[in-house]
């Protein structure tokens, strides 16, 4: 072939190449359809103590999400005819006036499903505990209606937390919402935990939300837990100290999305906020920088309906839905035992009761110092055990008439005997009810003690012996009523046979330390 014919065959393969080429190109462009996207972008004015403002945004919507050019995000907060206000949520990286600001037509979302089991994350998702970024199948919005009147069931299986004073006392029920407030270093924090962590035989999933924490309290809770190997079935949920208000103020709502995505899968779910104190004095700062007109104690008139709305996704749903349960602990920190104070008179207004934490008691060494008397659970009663109710129905009353029979006694007034034998039953009942952090009592040791107690095998144990007695008794009622245990934690009722089973193991108990 001579050089002719090759660059002729060469010129012939390379326009074929190009025929396809262009055929390949025309055919692309005939599937294509070109779509125009509507995108509004606003302009920053001003940037100052986590809050921006706005102008350009003539479309968002209430709480939008916003994204800035460091791909920031905010919520829309006020929406003025001029201006916006949107809330930052990140204090990485700087925001300034005249950066370009994006609509995302879309509200705050967090991760939910099973693969958050075992970590620690923020209200946007991100991973706190050091480990990979958090994978999750699905999103959901932040805020959600709360279940309708009739997709809820009613209250009747116990949540038991294996601190004595509160199931035979002040019971919780799954699907209820308890209060748990006190001043200041009162073991409102132990109480929540302590509950967490004898739930992970329980089939519970637990939920911390930790709002405005410092990182060393948050390091100790996530430490408890997985000591007591309870975070495998655990999610915990933080916005520290030095977050931004408006990170603080949706943490709580990010946290219940996540709770209730495993109660509609139908499991019980067990929530802690701590605490909405703090919860309620961010919202307060960005009511403020938001210039809302400010109420009561400074904070914004619609201080209760953010709690309310809040709360009330807590619930047991009917059957036909799954059956779930979602119960909230939410912990609020009073001033001098001050619960007329707004915040605390809000909370107790919204929940099922309350579990008051005394000063007084907690410096008496008396833990955990629930305050029997200002305590009280509107719907655990109904869920209690009947054993509970049939073990313990007067002891609340005795105990609180014990407690008044002590004020007057310190008086040195002489004492009837059967004034005597009261104060002698109450400092007994007062020792069986005092439980150190981290030692759970199952239901047959409860029971057992309580029979003791109500029964006076106690009343002739000296009060430093107390402590031996109680543990006498546990492993006697453990060791030779197991049998009774069982039928109890099934829900029967005590019969007369069963009650003498656990006062004469009882009675075994404590005769063994009078033997010694």
């Amino acid at each position: 072939m001579n050089d002719r014919a090759e660059r002729s065959l060469s010129n012939t393969l390379v326009q074929d190449g190009i025929d396809r080429s262009l055929e390949a190109v025309r055919e692309s462009l005939a599937r294509h359809r070109l779509r125009l996207r509507l995108e509004e972008i606003g302009t920053v004015l001003a940037v100052g103590d986590g809050v921006a403002r706005i102008s350009g945004l003539k479309g968002v919507q209430s709480e939008e999400l916003v994204a800035f050019a460091d791909r920031r995000l905010g919520i829309a907060l006020n929406l003025l005819p001029e201006e916006i206000a949107v809330v930052l949520l990140d204090s990485e990286g700087p925001v300034e006036a005249g950066d370009d600001v994006r609509r995302t037509g879309r509200v705050m979302d967090v991760p939910v499903g099973g693969s958050l089991l075992g970590r620690s994350i923020d209200p946007l998702g991100r991973a706190m505990d050091g480990a990979e970024p958090v994978r999750a199948d699905q999103r959901r919005p932040i805020e959600r209606e709360a279940p309708e009147i009739m997709d809820r069931a009613p209250v009747t299986v116990p949540l038991q937390t294996r601190i004595q004073v509160i199931d035979a006392l002040i019971p919780i029920g799954r699907g209820q919402r308890e209060l748990i407030l006190g001043d200041r270093q009162t073991g409102k924090t132990a109480i929540a935990l302590d509950t967490m962590i004898n739930q992970r035989d329980q089939d519970v999933v637990c939920i911390y939300c930790a709002i405005g924490q410092r990182a060393s309290s948050v390091a100790a809770v996530v430490a408890g837990l997985r000591e007591a190997e309870a975070m495998e079935n655990s999610v915990v949920v933080v916005a520290l100290g030095e977050a931004p208000p408006g990170l603080r103020y949706v943490c709580p709502y990010a946290a219940t999305t996540i709770a209730e995505w495993f109660m509609e899968q139908g499991q019980d779910v067990l929530i802690v906020y701590d605490d909405l104190t703090r919860h309620a004095r961010a919202y307060r700062e960005l009511s403020l920088l938001l210039r809302r007109p400010p109420g009561r104690e400074a904070y914004p008139g619609d201080i209760f309906y953010i709690h309310s709305r809040l709360l009330e996704r807590s619930t047991h749903l009917r059957e036909e839905l799954g059956g779930g349960s979602l119960t909230a602990l939410p912990i609020i920190e009073t001033q001098a035992e001050n619960e007329s104070a707004y915040i605390p008179t809000n909370l107790i207004s919204i929940t099922d009761g309350q579990i008051f934490l005394s000063s007084e008691l907690f410096g008496e060494a008396l833990l955990p110092a629930v305050d029997v008397g200002r305590s009280v659970s509107r719907v655990g009663g109904k869920t209690q055990l009947p054993a509970y109710r049939e073990m313990s129905g007067d002891l609340r009353l005795a105990y609180s008439q014990y407690r008044e029979l002590e004020a007057f006694a310190r008086f040195g007034t002489r004492l009837d005997e059967e004034t005597r034998r009261t104060l002698v039953r109450g400092r007994r009942v007062r020792e069986v009810l005092k439980q150190g952090e981290r030692e759970p009592l199952s239901v047959l040791e409860q029971l057992g003690l309580l029979s003791a107690v109500t029964e006076g095998l106690f009343d002739d144990v000296e009060l430093s012996r107390m402590d031996e007695a109680k543990r006498a008794v546990r492993r006697a009622v453990s060791d030779r009523a197991q049998q009774v245990g069982e039928r109890i934690a099934s829900g029967e009722s005590l019969a007369s046979e069963d009650r003498d089973a656990l006062v004469d193991a009882a009675r075994d108990g404590v005769g063994s330390i009078r033997d010694e």
